[in-house]
Protein backbone atom coordinates (compact mmCIF):
# COMPACT_ATOMS: atom_id res chain seq x y z
CA UNK A 1 0.00 0.00 0.00
CA UNK A 2 2.87 2.18 1.11
CA UNK A 3 4.31 1.32 -2.45
CA UNK A 4 1.53 2.89 -4.38
CA UNK A 5 1.27 6.11 -2.31
CA UNK A 6 4.79 6.59 -3.01
CA UNK A 7 4.30 6.74 -6.55
CA UNK A 8 1.13 8.74 -6.05
CA UNK A 9 2.56 11.12 -5.23
CA UNK A 10 5.91 11.06 -7.26
CA UNK A 11 3.13 11.46 -10.09
CA UNK A 12 1.51 14.31 -8.80
CA UNK A 13 4.60 16.18 -8.47
CA UNK A 14 5.82 15.54 -12.07
CA UNK A 15 2.60 16.58 -12.89
CA UNK A 16 3.00 20.08 -11.20
CA UNK A 17 6.12 20.29 -12.87
CA UNK A 18 4.84 20.29 -16.14
CA UNK A 19 2.45 23.11 -15.21
CA UNK A 20 2.88 26.33 -16.65
CA UNK A 21 3.71 28.99 -13.49
CA UNK A 22 0.43 31.33 -14.30
CA UNK A 23 -1.54 28.29 -13.10
CA UNK A 24 0.81 27.20 -10.17
CA UNK A 25 0.37 31.12 -9.16
CA UNK A 26 -3.33 30.95 -9.01
CA UNK A 27 -3.84 27.98 -7.08
CA UNK A 28 -1.59 28.44 -4.12
CA UNK A 29 -2.36 32.57 -4.13
CA UNK A 30 -4.02 33.66 -0.81
CA UNK A 31 -6.41 36.89 -1.40
CA UNK A 32 -7.62 38.36 1.57
CA UNK A 33 -11.14 38.87 2.32
CA UNK A 34 -12.40 42.12 1.32
CA UNK A 35 -14.62 44.61 3.88
CA UNK A 36 -17.38 42.65 2.87
CA UNK A 37 -16.03 38.81 3.96
CA UNK A 38 -14.60 40.74 6.96
CA UNK A 39 -18.31 41.98 7.84
CA UNK A 40 -19.58 38.78 7.35
CA UNK A 41 -17.70 37.36 9.39
CA UNK A 42 -17.56 39.89 12.52
CA UNK A 43 -19.19 38.99 15.61
CA UNK A 44 -22.69 40.81 15.90
CA UNK A 45 -23.89 41.81 19.53
CA UNK A 46 -27.18 42.25 18.42
CA UNK A 47 -27.21 37.71 18.22
CA UNK A 48 -25.55 37.15 21.07
CA UNK A 49 -28.50 36.49 22.87
CA UNK A 50 -29.47 33.56 20.59
CA UNK A 51 -25.94 31.73 21.05
CA UNK A 52 -26.82 28.80 22.70
CA UNK A 53 -24.31 27.70 25.91
CA UNK A 54 -22.35 24.81 26.44
CA UNK A 55 -24.44 23.93 29.98
CA UNK A 56 -27.69 24.21 28.12
CA UNK A 57 -26.93 21.75 25.11
CA UNK A 58 -25.22 19.60 26.95
CA UNK A 59 -28.11 19.09 28.92
CA UNK A 60 -30.14 18.87 25.69
CA UNK A 61 -28.13 16.32 24.47
CA UNK A 62 -28.51 14.21 27.29
CA UNK A 63 -32.46 14.33 27.53
CA UNK A 64 -32.08 13.27 23.76
CA UNK A 65 -30.19 10.46 24.49
CA UNK A 66 -32.34 9.31 27.82
CA UNK A 67 -35.58 9.48 25.53
CA UNK A 68 -33.71 7.43 22.63
CA UNK A 69 -32.93 4.80 25.02
CA UNK A 70 -36.24 4.93 26.67
CA UNK A 71 -38.35 4.59 23.65
CA UNK A 72 -35.66 1.72 22.41
CA UNK A 73 -36.42 0.16 25.78
CA UNK A 74 -39.84 0.01 25.20
CA UNK A 75 -40.14 -0.85 21.80
CA UNK A 76 -37.80 -4.37 22.97
CA UNK A 77 -40.37 -4.90 26.00
CA UNK A 78 -43.43 -4.85 23.48
CA UNK A 79 -41.55 -7.02 20.87
CA UNK A 80 -41.07 -9.12 23.87
CA UNK A 81 -44.21 -9.41 25.58
CA UNK A 82 -45.99 -9.75 22.11
CA UNK A 83 -43.68 -12.69 21.51
CA UNK A 84 -44.87 -14.80 24.83
CA UNK A 85 -48.28 -13.85 24.36
CA UNK A 86 -47.80 -15.49 21.23
CA UNK A 87 -46.14 -18.21 22.45
CA UNK A 88 -49.06 -18.70 25.18
CA UNK A 89 -51.60 -18.73 22.90
CA UNK A 90 -49.95 -21.85 20.91
CA UNK A 91 -49.64 -23.79 24.26
CA UNK A 92 -53.12 -22.99 25.04
CA UNK A 93 -54.51 -23.65 21.56
CA UNK A 94 -52.19 -26.78 21.03
CA UNK A 95 -53.01 -28.44 24.57
CA UNK A 96 -56.78 -27.98 24.13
Amino acid sequence: MAFFLNKATIFRSSINKTEDASSLSRRRFHVEPGLREKALLAEDPVLSRFKSHKTGVRRIKRIGDVLTIVVVAGCCYEIYVRAVMREEARKQSSGA
